[in-house]
């Protein structure tokens, strides 16, 4: 009885081809063939840093864009610090949304009074979302971890809510 040169299955002598994993059987007789050249470590954001991947998630605008790479990534999935990161840029993507979509729309409503005061409140949010934004990169490039009001405790419940 001949077993699988991959897995160790039992696999009769004129079998090609193992029923368990697939691998290619050498006849009795023959030399293997050399086995296929290594491939490079192709996981997703295999050479990135912890530190890079956190600081990229907090980048004006489009930092949710990493964040999603990065709670996708199998290597990221036990840093809780990465994922706090990746959870707390995703949240601040959303109140930048809901500034720009909502609050703006419905401050927007011109010609009544107090017109000129509701653009600089419109204004003043979106400053501020993005000074949290640049708040957050300096913090983070400097590898101080700061959890933003609200948002820093909802990324806190999301990271301890994983496995």
């Amino acid at each position: 009885m001949a077993f699988c040169t991959n897995c160790g299955n039992a696999v009769s002598p004129t079998e090609k081809f193992c029923g368990k994993c697939g691998q290619q059987q050498v006849p009795a007789g023959q030399a293997a063939p050399p086995p296929p050249p290594p491939r490079g470590n192709r996981e997703f954001l295999s050479n990135i840093d912890s530190r890079t991947a956190s600081i990229l998630c907090y980048i004006p605008v489009v930092g949710w864009i990493p964040s999603v790479a990065v709670l996708a990534a199998p290597r990221f999935q036990q840093d809780k610090l990465v994922r706090f990161h990746a959870f707390q840029g995703l949240y601040l993507f959303v109140v930048w949304l809901i500034v720009d979509w909502v609050v703006d729309p419905f401050l927007s409503f011109g010609g009544a009074p107090g017109f000129h005061e509701m653009r600089i409140i419109k204004s003043l949010l979106k400053a501020s979302v993005f000074v949290a934004w640049i708040f957050m990169l300096v913090k983070t490039s400097q590898n101080e971890l700061f959890h933003l009001p609200i948002v820093g405790e909802l990324a806190d419940r999301s990271v301890s809510e994983q496995r």
